[in-house]
């Protein structure tokens, strides 16, 4: 792990990626087109749950300018979209999604036909005219429900999942206090700004079908459709454009992504899918649907001897591509930064007739943030401590680190949590927000009648899980350095971040780098961007590869200069003899020139001044945080208004504070939308209550807080060499947790938000039972 001091990692330097963006030159994937392309357009269930009896297309197939009609009978030699990764996948196998219903519809949305036209309104109006004859089924509406038939035969409690460790049952039984709480968080969503789109291409000449419009994690999508599709590697390429948002919920392979590549090959011309934003809100993944019955145990100390929690997670019509992962990282981060001697989680893993869920920002991580920190605070009540207190005596120590957590079940990966000092943080976030001013200046308040309370949430996240990326990185003659990555941008600055590492460990000109992504006919392997793995595992990657290419430069310069290598520095392109910067120098253009392939000075060096390195782990780094809000409640509208929201945030090592801070304030401002608006909400028959942006309300402007940012780098990673720690998720982990206690803060009553979002209706019902509301 380095410790020399950063030259460039840490700066506020200008986006790499902005000129483009900047000057309207933007590539999105409503941009790109190609001559000839018809356009898709698919017909969805306005049944929730139903036997699909018969598709007529007979009328659609006469509109002037439709080429043809599809439904399952017509690609019934493709399977269902397969999973990415998850050890329970084989399980679930039986719930996975056909592009097109097979026998039955399970969610309004669920796509039944396409429709390929010469051009989208045609294709619009086409989807008018198929018939479609289906019988209605009795609807799940919730996970709460008896389960019901996924299809004959099979359940649609799709798993009971747990994990576990030490004596769960003792603990309970010798506690000073045990806390229980019924917990619900709501079913929400990322809701980008761009809608999904997808391109298809089929290039003859080459038999190579091209996907335009992937995002987050085209090498594995590519894996997966070579699954599908049953191609080679080599005749599948996904090309990744610029992106309105992805927040875990793009990028993910969708039956539409499948079926322009499949529609491009068989009807032999260009296909395109512009997702409006009504399918949007029905059809891309949704997330965050859980009830936990969870009860903590704690000895005369306030300090907690076992944790137990038994929970429905919501998993909608289907098993997408992450299979279980969500509850499964839900269960195993439930624990958190505190020392719990026992655990015990069980997940009833059901699906419903709803649009299924799947990954969204910090997935598992935010709900079981929520259900721990309730309980945290409720404990201190209880005992009659402070909130900080009953933390500070149940934090894992930095003299504990690396802690180990083994779970009993088979074949379930301990958690190793790299580094940590989880007090220090704490107590910086303290004084650097003036935690004992604030609480003083509300208690003022609340005497003079305003409903107002600060809370907390402490999480710890995990980032750059493996196993392996890698990078290629090449100087050319004119000193352009390109830096080839199989990493993914999501507007998360990744260019700039990858820019960044590669100045810092080469020692090149910042300004004349090129960072590539998301390209699989350009490099073979990638691990794109999910789960915070971009910075710590494309970056290490790229910083090992850089100082491949460091040795290389500097093993010629020094014949170049007839200094020994260990003599000579790089900055901004330029190689100097350390100890006389003024004397001869020479740039990484003529060392190039030098390598270049028929160079009279190649002599037997390796061909050019570029190199390719690789970034291996089995193990993650765990960056850790804690969060303050500040609220007022209107007693009379029920409004919850977030007057000031702080995030202390250690990452290890901060290579673009700008960037980091961006996520961080975009992440906090997603979870107060979880938190106190968003909310995909079903009738009891299973149709969509918010399918448009007037119903399915997000956080604006003028309820967004200024988010106070206090970062550090206190506990640098051991994983890798820069000691990094993901960035992404660190802004919307703890953030209900914190709003939650705000609101009990306020109102007098510790426990009282038991559900998610604390809409004005639901703050009203709390002021009421309280006695503090009509």
């Amino acid at each position: 792990m380095a410790t020399a001091k950063k030259r460039i990692l840490g700066r506020r330097l200008r986006r790499l990626e902005d000129p483009p963006l900047i000057n309207g030159k933007g590539r999105f994937a409503d941009d790109i087109n190609f001559p000839h392309q018809l356009h898709m357009r698919i017909l969805r269930s306005p049944y929730a749950h139903a036997e699909l009896i018969s598709v007529d297309k007979t009328e659609a197939l006469k509109v002037p300018g439709v080429v043809d009609v599809w439904e399952y009978k017509d690609i019934a030699d493709l399977g269902p979209i397969d999973f990415r990764a998850d050890k329970s996948a084989e399980e679930l196998k039986a719930f996975r999604q056909y592009c097109l219903a097979k026998d039955r519809v399970r969610y309004v949305g669920d796509p039944i036909a396409a429709v390929f036209a010469e051009d989208p309104y045609i294709a619009e109006d086409a989807v008018e005219f198929i018939t479609i004859n289906a019988d209605p089924l009795p609807v799940i509406s919730s996970a709460d429900q008896e389960p019901g038939e996924f299809k004959p035969g099979l359940s649609s409690e799709a798993g009971l999942l747990t994990h576990s460790f030490g004596e769960t049952e003792r603990p309970f039984e010798d506690a000073y206090l045990v806390v229980e709480v019924d917990l619900r968080t709501g079913r929400h969503s990322g809701v980008p700004m761009e809608t999904r789109g997808a391109i298809g291409v089929h290039n003859k000449a080459s038999d190579v079908l091209e996907l335009y419009g992937a995002a987050k994690i085209p090498h594995r999508n590519r894996d997966t459709l070579v699954r599908m599709l049953n191609r080679a590697p080599a005749k599948i390429h996904l090309h990744e454009g610029h992106t309105g948002g992805g927040f875990g919920i793009r990028g993910e392979l969708y039956p539409e992504d499948v079926l322009v590549l499949l529609a491009a090959e068989r009807l032999g011309r260009p296909v395109k899918w512009i997702e409006d934003r009504q399918e949007h809100m029905m059809a891309a993944n949704q997330g965050r649907n859980q009830h936990h019955m969870a009860q903590m145990a704690f000895d005369k100390d306030g300090k907690i001897l076992g944790m137990k929690d038994e929970f429905w997670h919501d998993q909608g019509a289907y098993v997408r591509t992450h299979g279980a992962n969500v509850p499964n990282r839900t269960m195993c981060m439930l624990t958190g930064a505190y020392r719990v001697p026992s655990f015990r989680a069980k997940c009833h893993f059901r699906l419903t007739n709803k649009t299924p869920a799947a990954t969204y920002r910090a997935p598992g991580r935010f709900e079981s943030t929520f259900v721990r920190e309730r309980m945290m605070d409720i404990a201190a009540d209880r005992f009659g401590i402070d909130r900080i207190e009953i933390r500070r005596r149940n934090l894992i120590g930095a003299d504990e680190m690396p802690f180990k957590i083994s779970f009993d079940e088979p074949g379930l990966e301990a958690l190793i949590f790299d580094s940590g000092d989880y007090l220090t943080l704490l107590d910086k976030a303290l004084d650097h927000f003036q935690w004992e001013a604030l609480e003083t200046s509300l208690a003022k308040r609340r005497l003079n009648g305003e409903l107002v309370g600060c809370g907390l949430g402490i999480f710890v996240e995990e980032s750059g899980k493996g196993p392996v990326d890698g990078a290629r990185i090449s100087v050319d003659n004119n000193g352009d350095i390109e830096v080839l990555t199989g990493g993914a941008s999501v507007g998360q600055g990744f260019e700039t971040t990858m820019g960044q590492i590669t100045a810092e460990a080469l020692g090149a000109d910042y300004n004349k780098i090129t960072v590539i992504h998301g390209q699989t006919d350009r490099i073979p392997y990638g691990i794109g961007a999910h789960a915070a793995r971009a910075t710590v595992m494309t970056g290490s990657a790229v910083n090992i590869t850089a100082q491949k290419v460091k040795e290389k430069a500097l093993d010629v310069a020094s014949e170049m200069l007839q200094m020994p290598a260990d003599t000579l520095e790089i900055e901004n392109s330029v190689v100097f003899v350390a100890e006389n910067p003024s004397g001869p120098t020479v740039s990484l253009a003529e060392i190039a020139k030098r390598l270049a392939p028929g160079s009279r000075d190649l002599g037997g060096r390796e061909p050019n001044l570029s190199a390719e390195g690789f970034h291996n782990t089995s193990e993650s780094a765990f960056p850790y945080g804690v969060h303050f809000a500040v609220v007022k409640i209107d007693p009379d509208t029920g409004h919850v208004k977030v007057e000031r929201f702080m995030v202390g945030y250690d990452v290890g090592c901060v290579v673009n504070q700008m960037l980091l801070e961006g996520q961080l304030v975009g992440g906090c401002v997603q979870g107060i939308g979880g938190a106190l608006f968003e909310e995909f909400s079903y009738s009891e028959e299973g149709e969509p209550l918010a399918v448009t942006l007037a119903d399915y309300l997000l956080p604006t402007m003028d309820c967004a807080p200024k988010v106070e940012c206090m970062v550090t780098e206190d506990a640098p990673s051991p994983t890798n060499l820069l000691g990094l720690k993901g960035g992404g998720e660190g802004g919307i982990n703890g953030v209900a947790a914190a709003i939650a206690g705000a609101i009990d803060n306020a109102i007098g009553k510790v426990g009282a938000v038991t559900q998610l979002p604390v809409t004005p209706q639901r703050m009203k019902q709390i002021l009421y039972e309280i006695g503090l509301g009509e």
